[in-house]
Protein backbone atom coordinates (compact mmCIF):
# COMPACT_ATOMS: atom_id res chain seq x y z
CA UNK A 1 0.00 0.00 0.00
CA UNK A 2 2.82 2.56 0.82
CA UNK A 3 4.56 1.82 -1.98
CA UNK A 4 1.66 2.27 -4.49
CA UNK A 5 0.74 5.83 -2.47
CA UNK A 6 3.99 6.90 -3.40
CA UNK A 7 4.50 5.97 -6.78
CA UNK A 8 1.12 7.84 -7.41
CA UNK A 9 2.53 10.42 -5.29
CA UNK A 10 5.78 10.94 -7.39
CA UNK A 11 3.50 10.78 -11.04
CA UNK A 12 1.47 13.28 -10.01
CA UNK A 13 4.16 15.54 -9.05
CA UNK A 14 5.66 14.62 -12.69
CA UNK A 15 2.17 15.84 -13.92
CA UNK A 16 1.85 18.95 -11.83
CA UNK A 17 5.57 20.01 -13.01
CA UNK A 18 4.75 19.11 -16.91
CA UNK A 19 5.05 22.31 -18.34
CA UNK A 20 2.04 22.45 -21.60
CA UNK A 21 1.86 25.21 -24.48
CA UNK A 22 -1.54 25.14 -26.08
CA UNK A 23 -1.68 27.34 -29.58
CA UNK A 24 -5.52 27.32 -30.77
CA UNK A 25 -7.30 29.61 -33.62
CA UNK A 26 -4.11 30.73 -35.11
CA UNK A 27 -4.98 31.95 -38.73
CA UNK A 28 -2.69 33.91 -40.92
CA UNK A 29 -3.54 35.62 -44.39
CA UNK A 30 -1.64 38.33 -47.02
CA UNK A 31 -4.43 39.95 -48.44
CA UNK A 32 -6.44 37.63 -49.59
CA UNK A 33 -4.18 34.81 -49.49
CA UNK A 34 -4.95 32.39 -46.41
CA UNK A 35 -1.19 30.89 -45.55
CA UNK A 36 -2.55 29.25 -42.04
CA UNK A 37 -6.01 28.82 -41.13
CA UNK A 38 -7.50 27.54 -37.23
CA UNK A 39 -4.41 25.68 -36.72
CA UNK A 40 -4.36 24.43 -33.40
CA UNK A 41 -1.22 22.67 -31.30
CA UNK A 42 0.10 21.36 -28.69
CA UNK A 43 3.45 21.09 -27.12
CA UNK A 44 4.15 19.42 -23.23
CA UNK A 45 8.23 19.58 -22.19
CA UNK A 46 9.70 16.16 -22.55
CA UNK A 47 8.03 15.50 -26.28
CA UNK A 48 9.81 17.18 -29.54
CA UNK A 49 6.90 17.73 -32.19
CA UNK A 50 8.01 18.00 -35.86
CA UNK A 51 6.48 20.32 -38.44
CA UNK A 52 7.01 19.81 -42.31
CA UNK A 53 5.41 21.61 -45.12
CA UNK A 54 7.16 22.46 -48.43
CA UNK A 55 8.37 25.58 -48.86
CA UNK A 56 5.43 28.54 -48.54
CA UNK A 57 3.16 26.48 -46.81
CA UNK A 58 3.49 27.97 -43.25
CA UNK A 59 5.97 26.70 -41.42
CA UNK A 60 8.17 29.19 -40.83
CA UNK A 61 5.44 31.91 -40.50
CA UNK A 62 3.95 29.63 -37.64
CA UNK A 63 6.67 29.67 -35.24
CA UNK A 64 6.89 33.88 -35.65
CA UNK A 65 2.99 34.08 -35.00
CA UNK A 66 3.25 32.32 -32.17
CA UNK A 67 7.01 33.74 -30.88
CA UNK A 68 4.95 37.68 -31.39
CA UNK A 69 7.38 38.32 -34.03
CA UNK A 70 4.79 39.15 -37.00
CA UNK A 71 0.92 39.26 -35.97
CA UNK A 72 -1.73 37.09 -36.24
CA UNK A 73 -4.88 37.69 -37.91
CA UNK A 74 -6.00 35.60 -34.90
CA UNK A 75 -4.30 33.19 -31.79
CA UNK A 76 -4.83 32.30 -28.46
CA UNK A 77 -1.64 30.93 -26.55
CA UNK A 78 -2.13 29.43 -22.98
CA UNK A 79 1.19 28.50 -21.32
CA UNK A 80 0.22 25.97 -18.21
CA UNK A 81 -3.37 27.18 -18.69
CA UNK A 82 -2.65 30.90 -18.96
CA UNK A 83 -2.96 33.10 -21.45
CA UNK A 84 -0.42 35.23 -22.60
CA UNK A 85 -0.81 37.59 -25.67
CA UNK A 86 1.77 37.38 -28.45
CA UNK A 87 3.61 40.50 -28.15
CA UNK A 88 3.94 39.68 -24.28
CA UNK A 89 5.73 36.44 -25.52
CA UNK A 90 9.10 37.53 -25.19
CA UNK A 91 9.11 39.05 -22.27
CA UNK A 92 7.59 36.44 -20.69
CA UNK A 93 10.67 34.21 -20.78
CA UNK A 94 9.13 30.56 -21.14
CA UNK A 95 9.59 30.52 -25.20
CA UNK A 96 12.69 30.57 -26.58
CA UNK A 97 13.45 31.03 -30.58
CA UNK A 98 15.98 29.82 -32.81
CA UNK A 99 15.36 31.47 -36.42
CA UNK A 100 16.76 30.56 -40.02
CA UNK A 101 18.86 33.19 -40.44
CA UNK A 102 22.26 33.32 -37.88
CA UNK A 103 21.84 36.05 -34.98
CA UNK A 104 25.22 36.01 -33.82
CA UNK A 105 27.79 38.65 -34.77
CA UNK A 106 30.48 37.72 -37.35
CA UNK A 107 33.36 39.20 -35.92
CA UNK A 108 33.21 38.00 -32.63
CA UNK A 109 35.04 35.03 -31.28
CA UNK A 110 33.00 32.20 -30.32
CA UNK A 111 34.56 32.40 -26.38
CA UNK A 112 33.81 36.23 -26.70
CA UNK A 113 30.55 35.16 -27.25
CA UNK A 114 28.98 32.89 -25.20
CA UNK A 115 29.02 35.39 -21.49
CA UNK A 116 27.19 37.60 -23.35
CA UNK A 117 24.26 35.00 -22.94
CA UNK A 118 25.75 33.40 -19.64
CA UNK A 119 26.87 35.74 -17.57
CA UNK A 120 26.84 33.49 -14.51
CA UNK A 121 30.59 31.12 -14.82
CA UNK A 122 28.98 27.53 -14.23
CA UNK A 123 26.65 28.42 -17.21
CA UNK A 124 29.68 29.59 -19.09
CA UNK A 125 31.27 26.33 -18.21
CA UNK A 126 27.90 24.15 -19.36
CA UNK A 127 28.19 25.80 -22.91
CA UNK A 128 32.69 25.66 -22.75
CA UNK A 129 32.61 21.96 -21.60
CA UNK A 130 30.56 20.60 -24.15
CA UNK A 131 31.43 17.98 -27.03
CA UNK A 132 33.08 20.14 -29.92
CA UNK A 133 33.23 23.79 -28.41
CA UNK A 134 36.49 23.28 -27.75
CA UNK A 135 37.67 22.97 -31.18
CA UNK A 136 36.32 25.87 -32.30
CA UNK A 137 35.98 28.31 -29.32
CA UNK A 138 38.69 30.12 -30.56
CA UNK A 139 37.12 31.28 -33.83
CA UNK A 140 35.26 34.33 -35.07
CA UNK A 141 31.94 33.20 -35.84
CA UNK A 142 32.25 34.09 -39.59
CA UNK A 143 34.78 31.60 -39.65
CA UNK A 144 32.80 28.92 -38.21
CA UNK A 145 31.11 26.13 -40.43
CA UNK A 146 27.30 25.83 -41.03
CA UNK A 147 27.52 22.64 -38.73
CA UNK A 148 29.35 24.22 -36.11
CA UNK A 149 27.51 28.17 -36.57
CA UNK A 150 24.12 26.04 -35.87
CA UNK A 151 25.40 23.84 -32.63
CA UNK A 152 26.56 26.94 -31.07
CA UNK A 153 23.53 29.25 -31.91
CA UNK A 154 21.30 25.81 -30.64
CA UNK A 155 23.34 25.95 -27.24
CA UNK A 156 23.34 29.27 -26.60
CA UNK A 157 19.44 29.52 -27.31
CA UNK A 158 18.39 25.60 -25.79
CA UNK A 159 20.34 26.45 -22.30
CA UNK A 160 18.24 30.02 -21.63
CA UNK A 161 16.00 29.34 -18.64
CA UNK A 162 12.85 28.62 -21.14
CA UNK A 163 10.03 25.80 -20.76
CA UNK A 164 10.07 25.78 -25.16
CA UNK A 165 11.99 25.68 -27.74
CA UNK A 166 10.95 26.55 -31.14
CA UNK A 167 13.41 25.61 -33.70
CA UNK A 168 13.34 26.73 -37.64
CA UNK A 169 15.39 24.63 -39.67
CA UNK A 170 18.51 23.34 -37.37
CA UNK A 171 19.25 20.87 -39.76
CA UNK A 172 19.73 22.65 -42.62
CA UNK A 173 22.88 22.39 -44.74
CA UNK A 174 24.61 20.89 -41.73
CA UNK A 175 27.49 18.25 -42.06
CA UNK A 176 26.47 14.81 -40.48
CA UNK A 177 28.96 15.19 -37.87
CA UNK A 178 27.21 18.06 -36.36
CA UNK A 179 23.39 16.61 -36.83
CA UNK A 180 24.17 13.32 -34.62
CA UNK A 181 25.70 16.26 -32.21
CA UNK A 182 22.73 18.27 -32.55
CA UNK A 183 20.35 15.00 -31.73
CA UNK A 184 22.02 14.28 -28.94
CA UNK A 185 21.67 18.40 -27.80
CA UNK A 186 18.44 18.02 -28.30
CA UNK A 187 17.11 14.61 -26.46
CA UNK A 188 19.37 16.38 -23.85
CA UNK A 189 17.10 19.24 -24.01
CA UNK A 190 13.71 17.20 -24.28
CA UNK A 191 14.15 15.91 -20.56
CA UNK A 192 12.71 19.72 -19.53
CA UNK A 193 11.54 21.39 -22.16
CA UNK A 194 9.22 21.11 -25.07
CA UNK A 195 10.46 21.43 -28.61
CA UNK A 196 8.94 22.30 -31.91
CA UNK A 197 11.34 21.65 -34.87
CA UNK A 198 10.58 22.41 -38.78
CA UNK A 199 12.95 21.39 -41.24
CA UNK A 200 13.21 19.88 -44.43
CA UNK A 201 16.19 17.43 -44.08
CA UNK A 202 12.75 14.67 -42.68
CA UNK A 203 15.17 12.05 -41.97
CA UNK A 204 17.14 13.86 -38.90
CA UNK A 205 13.90 15.22 -37.34
CA UNK A 206 11.78 11.58 -37.46
CA UNK A 207 14.72 10.55 -35.56
CA UNK A 208 14.18 12.66 -32.53
CA UNK A 209 10.54 13.28 -32.39
CA UNK A 210 7.56 12.16 -30.25
CA UNK A 211 4.99 13.38 -32.43
CA UNK A 212 4.87 15.10 -36.51
CA UNK A 213 2.72 17.02 -38.24
CA UNK A 214 2.62 18.48 -42.24
CA UNK A 215 1.49 22.07 -42.74
CA UNK A 216 -0.33 21.79 -46.79
CA UNK A 217 -3.27 23.78 -47.86
CA UNK A 218 -3.40 26.18 -44.49
CA UNK A 219 -4.46 23.04 -42.26
CA UNK A 220 -2.02 20.83 -40.32
CA UNK A 221 -2.21 16.83 -40.51
CA UNK A 222 -0.91 14.37 -38.36
CA UNK A 223 2.03 12.35 -39.47
CA UNK A 224 3.06 8.75 -38.43
CA UNK A 225 6.22 8.36 -40.57
CA UNK A 226 7.77 8.56 -44.22
CA UNK A 227 5.00 6.81 -45.71
CA UNK A 228 2.51 9.31 -44.47
CA UNK A 229 4.68 12.31 -45.81
CA UNK A 230 4.77 10.18 -48.97
CA UNK A 231 0.63 9.77 -48.97
CA UNK A 232 0.04 13.62 -48.32
CA UNK A 233 2.32 14.44 -51.38
CA UNK A 234 5.05 16.37 -49.25
CA UNK A 235 7.55 13.29 -50.69
CA UNK A 236 8.03 11.67 -54.08
CA UNK A 237 6.89 7.95 -53.74
CA UNK A 238 10.39 5.76 -54.38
Amino acid sequence: MYFDTTINNLYLNCITNMGVLEVTNLSKSYGSKKILENISLKCTTGEIIGLFGRNGTGKSTLLKLIFGTIPADSITIKIDSKIIKPNAIIASKKIAYLPQDSFLPKSKKVRDIIPLFFPNGNDQDMIFYSPQIASFEKLKVGDLSIGQLRYLELLLVGNLNHQFLMLDEPFSMVEPIYKNVIQELLLTLKKTKGIIITDHYYEDVLKITDKNFLIKNTKKMKVNGKNDLVKYEYLRSS
